[in-house]
């Protein structure tokens, strides 16, 4: 298959294919008697796990070293505790959010309208007392 082609089956463009080739996540096609790339079918395949991987978190640096232990051919726990790493580093975002949510709300509630000079009676957010240089309690 040409690069274009592989590129367009597994949802990328011809730049990530050819930088994948480059940090190694993909081997290096062959080349027609053309001078074109030439890949294996299996190479839409791979795309295609890299892309998954990398939207359940993974970076690209992390998918390399889980590809090429998989290309040794023996198991390892290595999955398993990268995915229970990123389910911690996912519940630390929710925790994240769910604090972002419950202040934005709170901004919603008290009828907020401005950053810096807010003229609702009870401002949750501290950037109007910090703009005016005084602390909640001088209000």
């Amino acid at each position: 298959m040409r690069s274009g082609q592989v590129a367009e089956q597994a949802g990328v463009n011809p730049q990530t294919l050819r930088y994948y080739e480059r940090r190694g996540l993909i081997a290096e096609p062959a080349r027609s008697p053309g001078g074109h790339r030439t890949y294996p079918p299996e190479t839409v395949t791979l795309l295609t796990v890299i892309k998954a991987a990398q939207r359940l978190g993974f970076t690209l640096e992390e998918v390399a070293e889980l590809i090429d232990t998989g290309r040794r051919g023996h198991s390892t726990p290595d999955l398993r505790e990268r995915a229970q790493e990123k389910i911690a580093e996912v519940d630390a975002r929710i925790a994240d959010l769910t604090t972002i949510r419950r202040a934005l709300s709170a901004v919603v509630s008290a009828g907020c309208d401005s950053l810096t000079h807010c003229t609702c009676p009870d401002c949750p957010l501290p950037f109007a007392d910090l703009a005016a240089g005084r602390t909640r309690e001088e209000r």
